[in-house]
């Protein structure tokens, strides 16, 4: 099978995104910020530009921590926080939950150290993501800002996928369409 790519526009920046098989007949646009710096802060730029008023990003480990950590230090916030998919050595009264992504094949569990939960209560919350698609992730997330005791006020992502790009409850910059088997955007 020849390799498939997605050209599109994300912040003023042009990628080809590969298009990766997750079933017979359904593929996704491969997304990844690691290694593009140039697009992590074009993407955390045009984000804040759009972001509610807020105490606290957080973010699921692994592809959001450039974009978090980014959207911080533009915005001048001390912090972020971090769900890991393990708890560490480190953590102490940990709050977890678990989750199923579009993009694993198994469950998975985000777990929040008791001090990152301490630090969340009572405070406004903003959950990041890379891409949003099924919402899987992102509703563990809420689950953990909630159990810490967090007020969300607002969700976002670089790109929306699938049944997210129809939520009006998520800021996002680009539609990521899904495709079928030969390449073909899925309306």
């Amino acid at each position: 099978m020849k390799d498939m790519a997605y050209k599109m526009n994300i912040a003023g920046l042009d990628r080809a995104l590969p298009l990766c098989p997750i079933s017979d007949k359904l593929m996704i646009g491969a997304f990844v910020i690691f290694g593009d710096p140039e697009l992590t802060t074009a993407c955390a730029k045009e984000l804040l530009a759009r972001c509610p008023e807020h105490d606290v990003l957080i973010t699921a480990e692994s592809k959001g921590i450039p974009l978090v950590c980014e959207m911080a230090r533009l915005n001048g916030n001390e912090r972020y926080v971090l769900a890991r998919k393990a708890p560490k050595l480190y953590m102490k009264d940990v709050v977890s939950v678990e989750v199923r992504s579009i993009t694993t094949d198994h469950k998975q569990t985000l777990c929040l150290d008791g001090k990152d939960a301490e630090y969340m209560k009572g405070k406004r919350v903003v959950i990041v993501d890379d891409v949003i698609s099924t919402g899987e992730s992102l509703r563990a997330l809420e689950m953990l800002v909630e159990r810490a005791g967090g007020n969300i006020v607002g969700r976002m992502a670089i790109l929306a996928e699938g049944d997210a790009t129809m939520r009006d409850d998520i800021i996002y910059l680009e539609k990521l369409p899904l495709f079928d088997s030969n390449g073909k955007p899925i309306d």
